[in-house]
């Protein structure tokens, strides 16, 4: 009896085949597009992932491998583990609060990055004490 063998992927880079991701993001925060454009270009490379790991007939296709910026925020992020300078109240966390966490904005720093995994790509170090209050967002 001859059965094929089901494939998967950890994961598949999420900046497009031509940097879109990069390109969109820098529009973004220098205001020559809105959030919505950015959400649209995320939107279209996540449909276009999903669609190349299928045609090339994987089986198991990963799914939340995306981040608009690097997944230990995103894990911070989805925690509510939000430190207070940012003034997040609760609910979902917004660009705004998403990208001051990240790159800092004109009153406040960026939250520290760091080498994590024995990579040479830098993450988002979480703030993590007894004044953070994890909440799902």
């Amino acid at each position: 009896l001859y059965r094929k063998m089901a494939s998967h992927i950890v994961g598949y880079p999420r900046v497009g085949p031509k940097r879109e991701l990069k390109f969109a993001l820098e529009s973004f925060w220098d205001g020559k597009s809105s959030a919505e454009d950015l959400k649209k270009v995320a939107a279209d490379l996540r449909a276009s992932t999903w669609k190349q790991q299928s045609d090339a007939g994987i089986k198991y296709i990963p799914s939340n491998t995306f981040s608009y910026y690097d997944q230990v925020l995103d894990a911070t992020a989805t925690l509510g583990a939000v430190p207070p300078r940012y003034g997040w109240t609760g609910g979902e966390i917004g660009f705004d609060t998403y990208f001051s966490m990240a790159r800092g904005n004109a009153t406040l720093p960026a939250m520290e990055m760091t080498k994590w995994f024995d990579t040479n790509y830098h993450f988002i170090v979480p703030e993590l004490g007894p004044e953070i209050n994890f909440a799902y967002s």
